[in-house]
């Protein structure tokens, strides 16, 4: 990650949490002192394959011009689409500039979301994307249709972001001794992002082997001396218990390892990921 043209990268599709997206991007950026970049995608395939669904059909029963009325209409509603995606990119644009960005990127890409950010993968540093998009922004029981693919196929820091933007101030990092969790707490000891903030570092088991699996990890975090640091070791249910550790400890933003176990294990027990995403209300970076 010392690519100077690395940047972080804000997803915006104008739903209500676009806002906290670019807060989020802002606070990130200026932090780690790199580029900020706004991205919206618009993907035609679903047009395209409404044509071609019905081409066939309608020729052969004699209504070419309903085709071509069909294709008229899908092709004023992408230039309805591109004019909206500019809106977007404009509003977010000067937000980001109102909260201290001074020359913010702005892209409005053609093609799938995750296609996009697979192409621009080696110039992000940090993405950050809302956990419902327009589709599902109404319901707080449901994350993006195309959350968990995205963050499979990326091998970025990804925050995730809920609800209004709040300057973070407590952060904590859910450690579980695994790779990804070292990896976790590697990147809060050497980042510029986490300095002078409060770092709670919570472990969940079963039983009380908690204790040792937190004691080298709280050693490296605490030898940075720019950081505040709490322990807990906490048993029960691990989603349950991190989930109620953020609300009674007012936690800003979750840092964890996502998608650790293969699908096999996912299909069969349930993504760990995904339940944390599903029952948070609180912003999460997921490492891969």
């Amino acid at each position: 990650m010392k690519n100077n043209k690395q940047m972080v990268l804000a997803c915006i599709d104008g739903s209500t949490l676009s806002k906290a997206v670019c807060d989020h991007a802002v606070w990130i950026a200026r932090r780690v002192d790199v580029p900020l970049k706004l991205l919206n995608t618009i993907d035609h395939h679903h047009e395209t394959a409404t044509t071609a669904d019905l081409s066939g059909n309608l020729v052969m029963d004699g209504r070419e011009h309903l085709l071509e009325d069909i294709t008229d209409l899908e092709h004023s509603h992408g230039k309805m689409r591109i004019q909206a995606g500019k809106l977007i990119l404009k509003d977010a644009k000067e937000r980001v500039i109102e909260n201290g960005v001074s020359a913010p990127l702005a892209c409005l890409q053609h093609g799938s979301l995750i296609e996009s950010l697979i192409e621009l993968e080696d110039d992000i540093r940090v993405l950050v994307i809302g956990a419902r998009g327009k589709i599902h922004e109404d319901q707080s029981d449901q994350i993006g249709a195309k959350l968990e693919a995205m963050i499979r196929s990326l091998h970025r820091p990804i925050l995730v972001a809920y609800e209004d933007f709040k300057t973070p101030q407590r952060i904590m990092i859910a450690y579980d001794g695994g790779e990804a969790a070292n990896k976790t707490v590697d990147m809060v000891a050497t980042s510029p992002l986490y300095k002078g903030l409060i770092c709670h570092l919570v472990c969940v088991s079963k039983n009380d082997s908690a204790n040792g699996l937190l004691e080298k990890a709280f050693e490296k975090l605490k030898a940075t001396g720019d950081i505040e640091l709490i322990g807990a070791s906490l048993q029960g249910n691990p989603e349950q218990a991190l989930c109620e550790y953020q609300v009674s400890h007012d936690i800003d933003l979750t840092i964890m390892g996502a998608f650790s176990h293969t699908r096999i294990h996912d299909l069969l027990l349930g993504s760990f990921t995904v339940k944390m995403l599903l029952n948070t209300n609180t912003p999460l970076l997921l490492l891969r």
